[in-house]
Parts: structure tokens; sequence; C-alpha cells
């Protein structure tokens, strides 16, 4: 934990796994088990989830709702697949679930999912930032309806920065490979 940026280009994606389940193309779930193991066994005491990926991550909420040193925050399209992430949904007040319909213009996807963060981090702040990295919440992705470009990511990147905290992302989901490598490298640019 020397807090040094990552970036874990892995596959498959995680967020919808389970403790017992895998599911939307997820084993398992990487950033709860990143979490867990920074909590448990580098001691850490607060740990910030954000997953921006399109859909929302039914298994880590599902994972870390009972567990108040971890807080979730999820900027997701609804409806859509998995149906969860309303915004009452909200754990034991750890839990932040951002749902917003397509087509939106991509600056109140950006504002909407900062002004989350600084919600979850008001008078809580995380010693680690984990982000569920999709990237099928651009523009033009086939499988949703959200507008964000590559330079939103960097955006987010930019200003959690200011908590203080190391972030590392987890690649989720993304299904256009052009498009993934231009968000890709603006999240890493921003990143280091």
């Amino acid at each position: 934990m020397a807090g040094v940026p990552a970036f874990a280009a892995v596959r498959p994606p995680g967020h919808h796994a389970t403790a017992d389940e895998a599911m939307g193309f997820c084993l398992l779930n990487n950033v709860v088990i990143a979490a867990r193991a920074a909590l448990d066994e580098f001691g850490l005491a607060r740990v910030l989830i954000v997953d921006w990926d399109v859909h929302h991550g039914n298994g880590t909420q599902d994972l870390v709702e009972r567990e108040p040193r971890i807080r979730y925050v999820s900027l997701h399209q609804w409806p859509l697949y998995p149906g969860t992430g309303r915004a009452d949904e909200r754990g034991v007040g750890n839990v932040f679930n951002v749902p917003r319909s397509p087509g939106l213009p991509r600056a109140t996807y950006v504002a909407d999912l900062d002004h989350a963060v600084a919600r979850a981090t008001d008078g809580w702040i995380p010693e680690l930032i984990l982000i569920s990295a999709g990237f099928d919440a651009m523009a033009g992705d086939p499988l949703a309806g959200f507008t964000l470009e590559p330079e939103d990511y960097a955006l987010w990147l930019r200003s959690w920065r200011g908590l203080g905290a190391p972030i590392a992302s987890v690649l989720e989901g993304g299904y256009v490979p052009a498009r993934i490598r231009l968000a890709a490298a603006a999240h890493l640019a921003a990143l280091l």
C-alpha cells in the first residue's frame, strides 16, 4: 500500500459477481476482494468504491452494503441490467446509488457522480479509492445509452485525487475496443 496509482486491466470483469453466484460475465468481484484485503490485511479503516460502469454493480453492493468501513457509489443507467441500484437502496448508509436515464447531456452524468462522491466522503475521508472502471457509459456503446467521452473519466480522477487517498482502478465493462482504448488512455493519464 505504497500509495502508487494502479490500473488492473483484467478480464473477466467483476462487479456483478456475488459471494455465491457468477453473473453478467463476472466470476469474482475484483474490487471487493481488493477492498477486503485493504481492510483486513493492510489495516486500512475506510475504503471508497466508485463504480462508473453503465450497469449497476449489484454484486459489489450485495457484498458491501452491510460493511460500514466501505462506501459504495454507483452511477448507472436506469432501467438496465441487472435491474438493481435504486436511489433508495442505501445499505447501512454506505451505499450511494445514482440511477440515471440514457441520453442525458454528459455534463449531467459528470456532475451527478462527482456530487455523489462528495456526499459519500463528507466527514468520511477514505484511505483508499477503488474504481470499477467500466467504459461502457461512453457515447456509442451498443449495450447502453449514456453519452460520456474519454475526457470525462479524467475529470473525475483529477477531482477525486483531492481526497488525498491512493487510487486504484479495475477494468469492468466496455464493448467498443477502440473507445475503451481512448477512455483507458485518458483515465491512465489522469491517474498517473
